[in-house]
């Protein structure tokens, strides 16, 4: 009986030849898949330039009506002081003088903020290879004087 004949064993694979397969396919593949993403990578930057754009026309836009607004209300506040009785080269002066210091203010603010975009932080870490081991040590001195001030 023919049917009664055990099939042949089967051979093992060999792994290493599996192996080395699914390395060589991977890195057939890899071209093409750092191509995919370049290619991707270059339409998002054509779209998000587009976007920028459209971002910065849009915001001179709305900085020329805020302008616009702004001038129409100090018109406003002068023509009620003028009304109210104060003489107008005094009205001037007191808009003149409300801007200035909001302008001053801001400037200082804005020079309080122009250390950070250097961003000291990530500056700090990346050239400081020890940070870390100071960082915990003076966690733990803060962690030592803390416990001695209290009793």
């Amino acid at each position: 009986m023919i049917d009664d004949v055990p099939p042949p064993p089967q051979a093992a694979p060999d792994e290493a030849l599996s192996l080395l397969q699914a390395l060589r396919a991977l890195l057939a593949d890899l071209p093409g898949v750092v191509t995919d993403r370049v290619h991707l990578l270059a339409l998002e930057l054509r779209r998000a330039s587009g976007a920028l754009g459209q971002m910065v026309v849009l915001g001179l836009f709305a900085s020329i009506l805020v302008a616009t607004a702004w001038l129409a209300f100090w018109v406003g506040v002068g023509g009620a002081v003028i009304a109210a009785g104060l003489a107008w080269p005094w009205a001037v002066l007191l808009i003149l003088l409300v801007n200035l210091g909001g302008a001053a203010w801001a400037l200082v603010r804005v020079k309080a903020l122009a250390p950070l975009l250097a961003l000291p932080a990530t500056l700090r870490r990346l050239t400081d290879s020890d940070a870390p081991e100071r960082d915990e040590a003076r966690r733990d001195d803060e962690t030592a004087r803390d416990g001695r001030q209290s009793p």
